[in-house]
């Protein structure tokens, strides 16, 4: 879990709930391009201002789901109104108790390498870039040995995440990388939120391609559903 100081989502997400306040983003840096911005807002859209992929996603779930990382549980309260089995699997304890208090009824916190969950899964989602919490192509491993402790057999995984190549492709259309560097998906990041300064931490972006073989490496089925309108898309693992 996160330490309150640490909680810059938590807490924006809490203000957010109780004020309605839109005039302090969370703040977001990363090692590999400009500072950014994060509305507040957007972590409690409708279905109706989702993506299309985060759309689609949700259509196919089924059975017990698992929504990991669930932030302010919009993905949850959707699933939840459809009639649906699911529990929103949370770090921030915060973002947690906004959850709670927005209805969501099955709340975990804690962190999904670690969680002792009570009961096995149908689908599994991660959303906005859920896959992200590998941290880098080393980390595979341990996610698949903890997938296959709360995926139901013949369970599904439903991920989404973007081909980062756009980022260093010259005008000539060549790729500008080092190959015998880190992979160009692996990403540092920092959160901030007016004095609530989050730790820094590992989050990948993969390619369909590698991440198809990752999936085969460790028994699982890769299947691409859609691509989305900025080299995104939305794809199933399925344990063979």
């Amino acid at each position: 879990m996160i330490q309150a100081q640490f909680d810059a989502l938590g807490q924006a997400g809490m203000d957010y709930f109780l004020n309605g306040q839109r005039s302090t983003d969370i703040k977001v840096w990363s090692d590999i391009a400009e500072n950014d911005t994060l509305p507040v807002h957007y972590l409690f859209r409708s279905y109706l201002e989702m993506p299309g992929l985060e759309q689609k996603a949700l259509a196919l779930c089924k059975g017990r789901v698992l929504d990991i990382g669930a932030g302010m549980g919009s993905h949850t309260l959707y699933l939840q109104e459809q009639g649906l089995d699911v529990s929103a699997l949370e770090l921030s304890p915060m973002a947690c108790e906004v959850m709670s208090r927005r209805g969501v009824q099955q709340v975990i916190n804690g962190d999904f390498f670690t969680v002792q969950a009570p009961e096995t899964f149908d689908t599994l989602l991660l959303m906005m870039n859920g896959i992200g919490l590998v941290g880098t192509v080393n980390g595979f491993g341990r996610f698949f040995k903890q997938v296959n402790k709360v995926l139901k057999p013949g369970g599904q995984v439903l991920m989404d995440s973007s081909d980062l190549r756009y980022l260093y492709i010259d005008e000539d259309g060549s790729m500008l990388v080092n190959l015998n560097g880190r992979y160009y998906g692996e990403v540092e990041y920092r959160m901030s939120y007016g004095d609530y300064k989050g730790k820094r931490f590992k989050w990948l972006f993969i390619d369909d391609e590698l991440m198809a073989r990752y999936a085969e490496k460790h028994g699982f089925r890769f299947e691409k559903i859609a691509d989305g309108p900025h080299f995104d898309y939305l794809a199933r693992l399925v344990k063979l």
